[in-house]
């Protein structure tokens, strides 16, 4: 299966050594990775370049945008740009500049996909350090394919429409996939070490966005409640609750535009709830 990788990068020039490493390093290597520079000013691009002169399978290009930290949409765009550059592939993924996988993170992708038809999309899990520890980053449930280390199968991608310009774009994907009749899967047993934590830098602008995207999801509010009373409760931040329903209001009074249609958000509604009586019962 031919893999295409595409890495949105900014100023990761701390992380961005050790995460290629780990890529050069795979036991089934990636036919081809791109690393897109987005308006970095350190030395991410030169670092990149160094890598794609030693090694034919890697690409380093250029983006040139904003420097306004704009959550989701950036990093989106960046990607989309990224696939512009991109060859004829089976397996597409989306992965961050300051991840660490193990040696046989795509050897054990390719087994899962070819060994089910149905799988749209797969990932190993995400693991911080504690000390001198790796412990599981525990932001999301373990069956949530993060958004740093995504691996769509290229049907799937097509049929969900590629991905959403903006917050929750890690999360409607697998939702529009699982819509459409792919199985998703994460794999406990591949710890991808996560170098920086999620979370880092995130201001009340960031939260209001999260509100944002479950309103574009067509949450409704009450399941919207819900999904950030759980958020602040993991982020030990009752600020973030309050930050996140105010964004819903927003969106709400704007109108904005939704990321799915009625159809694919009464779907989504029906499977949340479906998960928190699960849990319930």
């Amino acid at each position: 299966m031919r893999i295409s990788i595409i890495i949105p990068a900014h100023n990761e020039a701390v992380f961005l050594k050790e995460c290629l490493d780990s890529f050069v390093g795979q036991s089934y290597l990636p036919n081809e990775l791109i690393v897109v520079d987005d308006n970095s000013s350190d030395d991410t691009f030169a670092i990149a370049q160094g890598y794609a002169q030693k090694h034919l399978w890697i690409k380093a290009v250029q983006r040139k945008s904003t420097d306004e930290h704009i959550p989701g949409k950036k990093v989106v765009d960046t990607f989309n740009f990224g696939l512009e550059h991109a060859s004829e592939h089976d397996l597409l993924g989306k992965f961050d500049a300051d991840i660490v996988l193990p040696q046989d993170y795509f050897e054990n992708m390719v087994n899962q996909f070819q060994a089910n038809w149905k799988l749209g999309m797969c990932s190993g899990l995400l693991f911080v350090q504690n000390g001198d520890e790796w412990v599981y980053e525990d932001i999301a449930n373990k069956n949530h394919i993060r958004g740093p280390i995504k691996l769509y199968h290229n049907a799937c991608f097509h049929k969900i429409g590629g991905l959403r310009s903006g917050v929750g774009w890690d999360t409607v994907d697998i939702l529009l996939a699982q819509y459409h009749g792919f199985d998703t899967l994460t794999l406990p047993e591949l710890k991808v070490k996560h170098l920086r934590p999620t979370g880092h830098g995130y201001s009340s602008r960031n939260y209001q966005s999260k509100g944002v995207a479950m309103y574009k999801m067509r949450y409704g509010l009450v399941l919207t409640k819900i999904a950030a009373l759980k958020m602040a409760w993991q982020a030990k931040s009752p600020g973030l609750y309050i930050q996140a329903i105010w964004g819903f209001l927003k969106a709400l009074l704007q109108r904005q535009a939704k990321y799915v249609s009625k159809k694919e958000g009464k779907f989504i509604r029906t499977y949340r709830w479906k998960g928190i009586w699960s849990k319930i019962q």
